[in-house]
């Protein structure tokens, strides 16, 4: 029986298989005995050309001719050897060759070598291959496994194995997908169908499983699939590479999940839409459900204790149910946690609570004492306080119950994170809301709190804060009664917000009534405030307390006066929008008057504009900020304004709401102040009016008509006052002032007696010695008047007097 060592390799892919190697025989002396057909192709030697020749002299080079001997040398020591050597080819070329050599016993113990060789280039490339395909089944980290066309499971990796915990010997023969849920078991099948079936590669996909021995932790593996094919095409299977990247998907997550709170927690300045912004965020990427509780006084705009010991308000629940039974909803009544609870040890220490598994017990306190789960399956919860500077605002609570893995370390950090960027975001909202209720509290201390009654006109007043993220502007209006039963309208606007913008405003309202009071023109009042305007804007900047990003003070203004005995209207503006008025049938229109510039401006004069309104006309003055709103163009916003003030005949009431419902938004962003006035006429019968020549008779003359007026109008109590008052103010006249005199009686809510005449000296009141023959008239007037003044016209000045009447 022959012996003979195994040189050939099985493989039909090895280069020294037995098909593809070039073989020899040597004998014990190194002859070539046998050649072999591959042979003579790769070397290019027939038979006759090596047979009987020593190896050495016909293929080995000269210079690897010791490296030969020593390869034959450790082939007879050792029965076999491997190696590389420089072959010299027929055509003289020398060819780098991988040989294996191993002995032949014979009978007759006659011994041989067998000698196989391939060119090495082929077989380090095949090594290679198989040391890659090696590594992928002992050393590769990413899993890999072979289904056959069955979808049975040929073979996996030692990753699988670390993967699942399950042997990698045991998974052959198994079902495809065969340690998963059957949810992820059918996908996992379905996918590699598909493959098998179509062809088409699958890379790097995102897969989520569950194993059988651990359904409730998910995992995250990325997928890639091809299709495994002999050479003829014939499928021979479906190979799989996984890899699993739960750790990183979950990081993944984390970061979009803060990423997505930084950009969606916080877009306004509002305590409860940023705590429903946190909810919003939480669930369900975090939690099943969420709810935020928060401090009564940061809700209120107010600052929180250090540790929270008082009730907290429910501001708001998400919840991937529909409904949350035991669950109290926002806006609720005050919620006081238990003491034992961890809502309770969370807002008193400021820590963050973790229960992963809950405890069957947790919530088994009274009603409305402790946190009741919203879901009968919750296992478990985190509890993160919301602070900031130091303070506890509230906290958040975070339960699962849908999802089945409990709540980790690294979720407890998340919610943290993302806790603390929301606790800042609820901070400003809650500093900004006690700015914001500062602001608002001073502009309506400044504001008129009631409108006076007035003869003249009737009065419907609208103003709305701004709720913009600028705060609080400067606009206002003013009703204000002066002499002879006249009565100022007057708008503004503060260029600017906030407390500056407020403060602002107040002066120039002050400034307004003073004026006013001095029964100035309309023009002459806008001259006064715009100086007052530029002394103020000096002075700012003078002190350095101009608000960084802000101009120098400016307003606008229009004061519009209206006589209820003349009908006569004058109205003056400073870069305010027109007026609008509205005729007793209906017709609207803008008053055209000289724009004029803003106040502030300095140097420019105001031109006012006397109109006549019948009575039962509307006078409408309003803000930029009712007419140019965002969501509207100015002309569209003064068209709706006219629409809506075109039936002057409603209840005033309700042509003012018909207006706000037209034009004011639910959050505005610029202060709105709104006045619309109806007018009125006093009755002929109520103003009685006489020329009296400037003799010394003229005194004699007004006691006479004014006794006879009083009489017709039933006031005879009033006679003997009230002709004193008229004779001296005749007598002044006569004495100081030239021209005709005017004397006129109003009867309406007080007494008004009048006397004019074309002096401009004014009158004044002294305390007469007891040696002077004179100067006691109008300080008489003034003891027996409630107001006395004088107000300047065009043609001259207006002395004149209110006495009260009875029951008024």
């Amino acid at each position: 029986m022959d012996q003979r060592v195994t040189v050939f390799s099985e493989s039909r892919d090895d280069p020294f298989a037995l098909h593809l190697a070039a073989s020899a025989v040597l004998d014990d002396r190194g002859t070539v005995v046998g050649w072999s057909r591959p042979a003579q192709d790769l070397l290019g030697y027939p038979e006759t050309a090596v047979l009987g020749r020593p190896v050495l002299q016909v293929l080995i080079d000269p210079r690897d001719l010791r490296a030969a001997k020593n390869a034959a040398a450790t082939c007879r020591r050792a029965g076999g050897w491997f190696g590389v050597l420089a072959v010299r080819h027929r055509s003289g070329r020398l060819v780098e060759m991988a040989f294996r050599a191993g002995a032949l016993l014979r009978d007759g113990d006659v011994r041989e070598w067998f000698l196989v060789g391939a060119p090495a280039a082929e077989v380090l490339e095949w090594q290679r291959d198989r040391a890659v395909l090696d590594g992928l089944f002992r050393r590769c980290p990413i899993g890999l496994v072979v289904h056959s066309p069955e979808m049975t499971i040929l073979r996996v990796n030692r990753a699988v194995e670390r993967f699942t915990g399950v042997p990698a010997v045991s998974f052959r023969g198994m079902h495809t997908g065969a340690l998963l849920v059957a949810d992820d078991a059918r996908k996992a099948v379905d996918r590699v169908r598909q493959v098998m079936q179509t062809g088409r590669s699958l890379i790097s996909t995102e897969q989520y499983t569950r194993l059988e021995r651990d359904p409730t932790r998910e995992r995250a593996a990325s997928v890639s699939a091809f299709r495994l094919e002999d050479p003829s095409g014939r499928v021979l299977g479906v190979a799989e590479t996984v890899e699993d990247i739960t750790e990183r998907h979950r990081a993944r997550l984390r970061l979009a999940l803060i990423a997505q709170a930084g950009t969606r927690i916080g877009t306004t300045l509002d305590v409860e839409t940023t705590a429903s912004e946190l909810a919003d965020v939480v669930v369900p990427h975090l939690a099943d459900h969420v709810s935020v509780d928060l401090s009564q006084p940061v809700t209120r705009g107010e600052a929180s204790a250090q540790g929270l010991t008082e009730p907290v308000v429910r501001v708001a629940v998400r919840s991937i149910l529909d409904q949350q039974p035991g669950l109290p909803q926002p806006g609720g009544e005050p919620l006081q946690f238990a003491p034992d609870t961890p809502q309770a040890r969370c807002l008193t220490d400021g820590r963050a609570v973790l229960e992963s598994v809950l405890p069957p017990d947790l919530f088994s306190m009274e009603p409305r004492q402790a946190e009741y789960p919203p879901d009968l399956g919750v296992h478990s919860l985190i509890v993160v306080p919301l602070g900031s500077r130091g303070l506890v605002l509230g906290a958040m609570s975070l339960w699962r119950s849908r999802r089945p893995e409990p709540f980790e370390a690294d979720d407890l950090t998340l919610a943290q994170e993302i806790a603390s960027r929301a606790a800042v975001c609820i901070d400003n909202a809650q500093r900004y809301t006690q700015q914001q209720q500062t602001a608002l509290t001073l502009q309506r201390s400044l504001l008129p709190r009631a409108v006076p009654h007035q003869a003249a006109i009737e009065v419907a007043p609208r103003y709305f804060p701004a709720r913009a993220a600028s705060g609080l502007g400067g606009d206002w209006f003013d009703v204000i009664p002066l002499s002879g039963a006249r009565v100022a309208l007057v708008v503004g606007d503060v260029v600017g917000h906030g407390l500056h913008a407020s403060a602002t405003m107040g002066r120039l309202r002050t400034a307004v009534h003073t004026l006013a009071s001095l029964d100035l023109e309309p023009e002459e009042v806008l001259s006064h405030l715009d100086d007052l305007v530029n002394l103020l804007a000096a002075e700012q900047e003078a002190v350095g307390e101009q608000p960084v990003g802000e101009q120098v003070i400016g307003a606008t203004c229009l004061y519009a006066l209206y006589d209820p005995v003349s009908r006569l209207c004058s109205v003056a503006r400073a870069g305010h929008p027109p007026p609008v008025v509205t005729t007793p049938d209906g017709q609207v229109s803008l008053l055209e008057l000289p724009a004029g510039p803003p106040l502030g401006l300095g140097g420019l004069p105001f031109e006012a504009r006397d109109i006549e309104l019948a009575e039962g006309s509307l006078l409408t003055l309003y803000t930029n900020g009712l007419i140019g709103e965002r969501h509207i163009d100015v002309d569209t916003g003064l068209t709706r304004l006219c629409e809506a003030l075109t039936h002057p005949a409603d209840p005033l009431e309700r042509t003012c709401q018909a207006v706000v419902d037209s034009l004011v938004l639910a959050h505005p962003a610029d202060d709105i102040a709104l006045l619309i006035a109806r007018t009125r006429v006093l009755p002929p019968q109520n103003v009685a009016s006489w020329g009296l020549p400037l003799d010394p008779t003229s005194a004699a003359r007004a006691r006479a008509l004014t006794t006879a007026q009083l009489t017709e109008w039933g006031l005879e109590h009033l006679a003997f006052t009230t002709e004193l008052i008229a004779s001296e103010l005749v007598t002044n006249a006569y004495r100081y002032a030239g021209g005709p005199v005017t004397l006129r009686l109003i009867r309406e809510r007080s007494l008004i007696c009048e006397v004019s005449d074309t002096s401009h000296t004014s009158p004044h009141l002294r305390r007469a010695r007891t040696t002077d023959e004179g100067g006691r008239g109008l300080f008489l007037v003034a003891q027996m008047t409630e107001r006395w003044g004088t107000r300047y016209t065009r043609e001259g000045k207006t002395v004149w007097t209110e006495q009260p009447l009875p029951g008024q």
